[in-house]
């Protein structure tokens, strides 16, 4: 059995398996508000260290602790930081691993993935990257340890490709991570955070451009399957690296949103 290693345990987040599991149960359990009893279709969530972003991340996942058996499978969307990607990048390995134990990677998921155009089977994008393995602690404490996920890193690709994964693996729970603005002022990134939260919840993918947000190319994907299928979408919570003591001259934001079946179900 192929397993990927935690590439940033002990740094992002905890590398002591107690340790990280009271931390992301605190972060659950500080989220106010009650879940609904009907899993989202899709949950936005950051991937900075879990000293600046995980409470931001808690609350998009507070929202699956109603009803964890309903998910089964999950497209975890995340981009590429290290890795010149052209497409989309699935794993060939069997599991990831986590201080929490392994995950499973869903091999029919990625079957059919890979028979999709733009995807292929590559674990060196996958080498040392933090965006998808930062979610797994909280899907491990969420859905628990049967859950199957089916990784893709996507890098320079259109929309419409990323939604077709979705649209392949159909039933399946989206998870896509990213964070928003880089480096701007404290003032400058709350105004730009807004706008793309504005561009979110209006499902507009192509009025996100790159300096919106590190995860523009997994993110657009989603919004593009969101409004195809008329799914809402919305803000649980955005806040700034500064809210969490660092300094304000240079800041990262975050965002955490949900999609979800219109009331009534699909339209069309």
């Amino acid at each position: 059995m192929r397993v990927r290693p935690p590439a940033v345990a002990g740094r992002f987040y905890p590398a002591d398996p107690e340790e990280l599991h009271d931390l992301v149960d605190r972060l659950l359990d500080e989220v106010c508000g009650q879940p609904r009893p009907v899993p989202p279709a899709a949950v936005v969530a950051p991937h900075a260290g879990y000293r600046y972003s995980g409470a931001v991340a808690a609350t998009a996942y507070a929202h699956l602790t109603a009803a964890p058996h309903a998910v089964t499978r999950v497209v975890l969307l995340g981009p590429a930081h290290f890795w010149p990607l052209d497409g989309m990048a699935v794993p060939a390995v069997d599991a990831l691993a986590t201080p929490l134990g392994s995950v499973d990677v869903d091999d029919d998921a990625r079957t059919v993935a890979a028979a999709l155009p733009g995807v292929a089977v590559d674990d060196r994008p996958h080498d040392g990257e933090h965006s998808l393995e930062t979610q797994l602690p909280f899907l491990q404490r969420v859905l628990g340890p049967e859950v199957a996920v089916l990784p893709v890193l996507v890098g320079r690709t259109q929309p419409e490709s990323v939604a077709a994964v979705l649209t392949a693996v159909d039933g399946a729970l989206a998870v896509v991570s990213t964070d928003l603005s880089h480096h701007l002022d404290e003032p400058s990134a709350r105004e730009r955070d807004r706008r793309t939260a504005d561009a979110v919840l209006a499902r507009d993918a192509a009025a996100l451009r790159p300096d919106d947000a590190c995860g523009h190319q997994p993110l657009r994907g989603p919004l593009h399957h969101a409004a195809e299928r008329h799914l809402s979408v919305e803000l649980l919570r955005m806040a700034t690296s500064a809210d969490s003591g660092a300094g304000r001259a240079r800041v990262v934001g975050y965002g955490a949103f949900l999609l979800r079946e219109a009331a009534g179900g699909r339209t069309s």
